[in-house]
């Protein structure tokens, strides 16, 4: 079992940076993907959570949305039991309820679907003022 929790949304303005964590507890927390998603406002089920950024168990390989590119970056602290989502350039359409996920399954890839993600937190928002 992983339990995840997420910190650092606020609001920012347009142009602007925030650093989301994700905390996740138990030994094996090395051994799992993380991905990044969102869930704009007016949105509320779980399978209409946007993809935002990914990283698989060994951080090797990183994916990220095409909205994000170039301004997002995902990264992990496996000693901290934390990844963190470094978001750069903030826009107004960023705005949202971001969440940190896992799958149950350990030492797998890349996950962009919210339905194959297990643990969720129960995230942090971001707002973006224009």
């Amino acid at each position: 079992q992983v339990q995840l929790v997420e910190s650092g949304g606020g609001l920012v303005q347009a142009g602007g940076s925030l650093r989301l964590s994700c905390a996740a507890s138990g030994r094996t927390f090395s051994m799992y993907a993380i991905t990044w998603f969102r869930q704009a406002p007016g949105k509320e089920r779980e399978l209409e959570r946007e993809f935002v950024a990914a990283m698989s168990w060994s951080g090797d390989s990183t994916y990220y949305a095409d909205s994000v590119k170039g301004r997002f970056t995902i990264s992990r602290d496996n000693a901290k039991n934390t990844v963190y989502l470094q978001m750069n350039s903030l826009k107004p359409e960023d705005t949202a309820v971001y969440y940190c996920a896992a799958p149950s399954r350990r030492y797998t890839g890349i996950y962009t679907k919210a339905g194959d993600m297990d643990y969720w937190g129960k995230g942090t928002l971001v707002t973006v003022s224009s």
